[in-house]
This record gives C-alpha cells, structure tokens and sequence, in this order.
C-alpha cells in the first residue's frame, strides 16, 4: 500500500482517518481512537499528513514532522 497523503478529522474521542495513493485514490479509511492515531500513521514512510486546525493537531503535527512526515494544519 503505497500511502503518499493521510487525512484526518480529529474529533473528541475518535478519528476518521483516510489514506491515498498518488493518484488521489483512497487505499483505507479507518475511524480510530484519537490515541491510535499516532501508532496508525507511523506505520506510514513519510507521506503528507494533513488535518483541520485546531490545539491538537498542532501537537500531532510537531510529532509527525518529527517522525519525518510533512504536516499540515491548514493554518499558517
């Protein structure tokens, strides 16, 4: 599965959490808990990961990057 953007909607509990490949077509769609969101991206090589801006995902973000993946949080 080659997984070169990952979305996610953070929610309070739990996550929708979607892949795609290059050609913008979605490999899995997974709703997960908000703790299992890391573990489930770090299975990824480093791809994109993009999510809606918010307290949490500036923090997830600053883990992705440094886990080696590019991170957007749709603020500037």
């Amino acid at each position: 599965m080659d997984v070169k953007v990952i979305g996610i909607d953070l929610g309070k509990n739990s996550c929708s959490v979607v892949g795609m490949d290059a050609g913008g077509r979605i490999v899995f769609r997974k709703r997960t808990s908000r703790s299992a969101v890391v573990a489930l991206v770090r299975n990824h090589p480093g791809c994109v990961v993009a999510m809606e801006a918010c307290c949490g995902a500036h923090h997830l973000g600053r883990i992705f990057l440094g886990d080696g993946h590019d991170a957007y949080t749709g603020s500037k």
